[in-house]
C-alpha cells in the first residue's frame, strides 16, 4: 500500500487502523515522512469507536476519523472535507 501511494499520489486515502503486519498508526507515520504522501489526507477507517480511540487517531495525525459500521453521510462530508483542504 504504500509503494501504491507513492507511485499514484491519491488525492485522498482511506486507512484502516487494524491492519495485518504493520497497523493504520505505523502507516500514517510512514505516509508523513515521505515527501510524495506528507501532505495526502488521510482518514482512519475503524471499528475502534471509543471516544478515546477517536482522539488517539486524531492526535496522531489523522484528517478526520471515520467508525463502523459507516454512517454514509458523515463518511461522504468527511471525504468532501479533505478534499477541499487540497484546493
Amino acid at each position: 500500500g504504500l509503494d501504491l501511494a507513492m507511485e499514484q499520489k491519491p488525492d485522498l486515502i482511506l486507512l484502516d487502523i487494524n491492519l495485518p503486519g504493520m497497523n493504520g498508526f505505523e502507516v500514517l507515520k510512514h505516509l508523513r515522512q515521505r515527501d510524495v504522501t506528507r501532505n495526502t489526507p488521510v482518514i482512519a477507517v475503524s471499528a475502534n469507536a471509543m471516544p478515546k480511540d477517536i482522539e488517539r487517531g486524531l492526535e496522531a495525525g489523522f484528517d478526520d476519523y471515520i467508525t463502523k459500521p459507516i454512517n454514509v453521510k458523515k463518511f461522504l462530508q468527511a471525504v468532501d472535507d479533505a478534499l477541499q483542504k487540497e484546493i
